[in-house]
């Protein structure tokens, strides 16, 4: 139709299309095609044109000046059907949620990023699977659940072959190593695992089927928490250590993350890093 009118103009049906490519290159000549004849003063018909795809271009084939040769008319052995709305809201409320609304839950309800929650929500099995692990979980929880399902998760799933239906790792085992991750603030009264140990635990939990808490306990691999635990080692590091202690001390502060290398190895990794840098940062003014 011209630009500003209220009515649809004429239709022409478009044959010979067998790809996407051919559909696409076809109604961009129609659009340019029926534009110019509009423009020009003319007058689009009503026919059946042919794509050529070797010379890029449409022909008519044959007109259809009536609407009855489009069979445009009441089948006789199909009775009218009759939609209520009554019967729509029905429908809709059969419906189980889709995945727009269920991404916008998500960034609402769990506070995700909008990407993270694409993720998630593109695959349904993986949607159930994270719901379960975060519903339980602190908001700080849900975004680790979801860095975790992205991630580690997700390579441990491809490393092994298998599909999220067929994870060994349940959802509530997930959730298990992700309590078990250490917290911003320090709780000495629950066992924890840095980030780092949590990744071997996991691979750990798809090799054997066993559960987080399990393997940190065989292992001996709980985070250390405990500020004077980590003080007798930092004492022995810096005794052990005078040159460098002093080049901390006279103002020569890069020292320092050497200090809580040498810590970090001396504990075999299980060291609270924060907890770490606190306790450091103490023993070195000293």
């Amino acid at each position: 139709a011209a630009a500003g009118a209220a009515e649809f103009g004429t239709k022409a049906e478009v044959k010979n299309l067998n790809s996407f490519k051919f559909l696409q290159k076809a109604l961009a000549y129609e659009i340019e095609r029926q534009i110019d004849v509009l423009s020009g003063g003319g007058t689009v018909t009503q026919e059946t044109r042919l794509w050529d795809s070797r010379e890029q271009r449409t022909y008519g084939m044959r007109s259809k000046e009536f609407a009855h040769d489009y069979r445009y008319f009441p089948e006789p052995d199909l009775l009218p059907l009759v939609i209520t709305d009554e019967w729509k809201r029905e429908i809709r409320r059969s419906l189980p949620e889709l995945p727009e609304a269920r991404k916008e839950r998500f960034v609402r309800e769990y506070e995700l990023p909008v990407y993270d929650a694409v993720q998630i929500t593109s695959d349904k099995a993986t949607a159930n699977f994270y719901e379960l692990v975060a519903k339980p979980r602190t908001l700080r929880k849900r975004k680790l659940a979801a860095n975790w399902l992205l991630g580690d998760f997700k390579y441990r799933l491809n490393e092994n072959g298998k599909s999220i239906t067929e994870s060994p790792v349940s959802p509530e085992s997930l959730g298990e190593l992700l309590d078990l991750v250490g917290e911003e603030t320090i709780d000495v009264s629950a066992p924890s695992v840095s980030g780092a140990m949590a990744k071997d635990v996991l691979a750990e939990m798809f090799k054997t089927g066993k559960r987080a808490g399990e393997i940190v306990a065989e292992k001996g691999l709980a985070q250390i928490n405990e500020p004077e635990k980590i003080a007798v080692v930092a004492r022995q590091i810096m005794a052990a250590n005078p040159k460098q202690v002093e080049q901390y001390r006279s103002g020569k502060t890069a020292t320092f993350g050497w200090f809580v290398g040498q810590v970090m190895k001396a504990t075999g990794g299980q060291a609270n890093p924060k907890l770490v840098q606190e306790v450091l940062k103490k023993e070195l003014i000293e």
